[in-house]
């Protein structure tokens, strides 16, 4: 069983340090959007209404660090002509996936990033999907 946190002398409770959003960069290139996010796959998704856009990742294992673009296969080769560096996630094994990444080593990386923000502030079609419902958990 876990021990308790003890709290410093004179406080009831001790704040949890909030995680720091990678990255942060994009929520101000979004805000007249109004942008939401929700912690996921211990990265933070991006949301633009009801459409998840963006997951924010900067995590010790780097190889998919970056900012990663919700989309689908069709519409992979004619980002990756503006995005020429966009490549697919590997974290979730081998093969082509849905989700794309700009990679923080890239070069290019926040020229890459801004241009992509300016394709979801012109509601490119290209970039954003709407979550299905989540399953219930089996019991």
């Amino acid at each position: 069983m876990p021990r308790a946190r003890k709290s410093p002398p004179g406080e009831l409770f001790v704040a949890r340090k909030k995680p720091q959003v990678p990255f942060a960069f994009v929520l101000d290139e979004l805000a007249d959007l109004d942008p939401w996010t929700r912690p996921m796959f211990g990265c933070t998704a991006v949301y633009i209404g009801e459409k998840i856009v963006l997951i924010l990742r900067d995590r010790k294992v780097d190889a998919d660090n970056g900012v990663w673009l919700a989309t689908t296969k069709d519409h992979h080769a004619s980002l990756r002509r503006e995005l020429p560096h966009l490549r697919s996630i590997t974290v979730f094994g081998t093969g082509e996936t849905g989700w794309q990444v700009l990679p923080a080593t890239a070069e290019d990386f926040e020229p890459s990033v801004l241009r992509a923000c300016a394709l979801i502030r012109r509601g490119d079609v290209r970039i954003g999907k709407v979550p299905g419902a989540r399953r219930a958990k089996k019991r």
